[in-house]
This record gives structure tokens, C-alpha cells and sequence, in this order.
């Protein structure tokens, strides 16, 4: 069983913007009961007109929810951390493989860019990574840490898992994977794939990362660890990794280059523009 994300600390914000190495905030935002007319609408006002274009190209309205719930969050909790910027002020821009940054409200400051966001003009910078997936929109923050990486997966998704693993991950994940009794493996695939987005997503180059370059070892003791191919050019020692799991059944890991830094998690269950709970209190 992994360790659930109930018995992390809760987030303190003036801890936070203190930067201490290895301080990461997961705000989780269970969005499915979310079905106020009003809250929704409040949501949905928060978007800029690109993406509300783009919200409104979904053809499921499942989708719809999941991208409103996305930019309702990541808009929300940044303005947690700068009171003075509204959520809607907001702005942000892409990576050339896809992750989001900060340029505004008063465009690029200091090392703005996929491995450098920062924040507004003055203040310190922050950096963030999201993650969504049916039922749960999660948000990592950190303001030391700018390679910073978060997947959610949940264990009741559908499709194939252990019959894809030798296509995705290292020959020695697969074959730990395969040596668990059948009843384990799928919670071990979705902990494999769920890191691995964590660190890819943190490298900032998706999938032109090989994912079998990078293996996880899960069962040489308490802490996650990794190993790379030297054609990565990375260091282990680097890097921290977590694995946590929600009642609803979703898996949240995190990855981030905390220069050998221990990591220090906090977390808090949180609905956009009503407020955070810590997720011992639900979750």
C-alpha cells in the first residue's frame, strides 16, 4: 500500500515563499462535485479568450470540465502565493515540448522560460507544474525548486497496463514488475508510469526522453531511487522523488531536482475561490 497523501503536512504558505530547499506544495482539487452554476461560471470567467477557445473545442463535456478545473486551479493557487496578482491576471506560455510557464501579468521577468518561471514583476519567482486526469487536477508548487514535476493517475483507469510495460519501461522495471504477484502489479505499473511522467515533466522535454533510459527502484528500500542511462548525462543524487495515493484512488508522484536536498511535501485538498482544507480532514 502506498503511503496516502492524508498524512502529508499542511501547506503553509509563508513557509513556502521562504524557499527553503525541498519544499514542494500538491494542491489537489477533486473537481466531479463541483456543479454550482455559479462557481463554474466564476471559473469559467477566469479564462483568457485562447483559452476559452480552446475549452470550447472539446467535444465531451467531460473534457470541458477537466480543462475548466485545470485553469481554475493553476489560476487560484498562484494568486495564493501573490495576493496582489488576481486570478485572472494571469498569464502563461509553453515550452517547445509543452510545459507552462509563467509571463505575466507584466510579461517574461528574470529566467522566464520551460526551466525558469518566474513570477510577477518583484516578486520572487515561482515555479509550478500541473497534472490532470478524470475526478482530480493536482498543482505543484515549489519556489526553490524550478525542475519540478507532478502525474496523476488513477488505478481505476481503463486500457492496457502490464501487457505495454516492455514498450515503455527499462528491462529491470519490467522485470520487477513481472516477478510481483498479479494482484500488485497494476498498482507497481501505474507507479512506474506515473514517475516517469513526474520526471520527464520536471526535464521539461517530454517524450524525447526514452522512458527505458531511466530506471525507478522501488524495492532497494525507503526511499525512491533512479538510475540513468549515460546518454542522459544525469546525476541520481540529484533528485527526489515521492509516490502518494488518495482515497479516490488516484496516484500523485512527484519529481524534482532538489540538488540531494531532502524533500519536504505539504498538501491540502483545495476547490478554487472557496479554499483549502488539509486532506486529512477528507481525503
Amino acid at each position: 500500500m502506498l503511503p496516502p497523501i492524508l498524512q502529508l503536512p499542511a501547506i503553509s504558505i509563508p513557509e513556502t515563499l521562504a524557499a527553503r530547499p525541498g519544499v514542494v506544495d500538491l494542491w489537489c482539487f477533486f473537481y466531479e462535485g463541483i456543479e454550482q452554476p455559479d462557481l463554474l461560471a466564476a471559473y469559467a470567467a477566469l479564462m483568457t479568450p485562447e483559452e476559452r477557445a480552446r475549452h470550447d473545442r472539446y467535444y465531451f463535456e467531460r473534457d470541458r470540465r477537466l480543462y475548466l478545473a485545470t485553469r481554475a486551479l493553476v489560476r487560484t493557487v498562484l494568486s495564493c502565493y501573490h495576493p496582489a496578482v488576481t486570478p485572472a491576471q494571469w498569464r502563461f506560455a509553453e515550452g517547445e515540448r509543452g510545459k507552462p510557464y509563467i509571463i505575466g501579468p507584466s510579461g517574461p521577468v528574470g529566467p522566464s522560460g520551460p526551466s525558469g518561471p518566474s513570477g510577477p514583476s518583484g516578486a520572487p519567482p515561482i515555479h509550478f507544474n500541473l497534472s490532470n486526469t478524470p475526478g482530480l487536477v493536482v498543482c505543484a508548487v515549489s519556489l526553490a525548486h524550478p525542475a519540478l514535476g507532478v502525474d496523476a493517475e488513477s488505478l481505476l483507469r481503463s486500457g492496457e497496463t502490464v501487457s505495454i510495460a516492455d514498450h515503455y519501461f527499462s528491462p529491470r522495471e519490467a522485470r520487477a514488475l513481472r516477478a510481483l504477484a498479479p494482484e500488485q502489479q497494476r498498482e507497481r505499473f501505474f507507479a512506474y508510469w506515473t514517475l516517469k511522467e513526474s520526471y520527464i515533466k520536471a526535464r521539461g522535454l517530454g517524450l524525447a526522453l526514452p522512458l527505458e533510459q531511466f530506471t525507478f527502484l522501488l524495492d532497494d528500500g525507503p526511499d525512491i531511487g533512479i538510475t540513468f542511462d549515460p546518454r542522459l548525462a544525469d546525476q541520481p543524487e540529484r533528485w527526489r522523488f515521492a509516490l502518494h495515493q488518495t482515497a479516490s484512488g488516484h496516484l500523485i508522484a512527484v519529481g524534482v531536482d532538489t540538488a540531494g536536498a531532502p524533500l519536504s511535501l505539504r498538501a491540502a485538498e483545495y476547490v478554487p475561490l472557496r479554499g483549502m482544507t488539509p486532506p486529512a480532514s477528507r481525503r
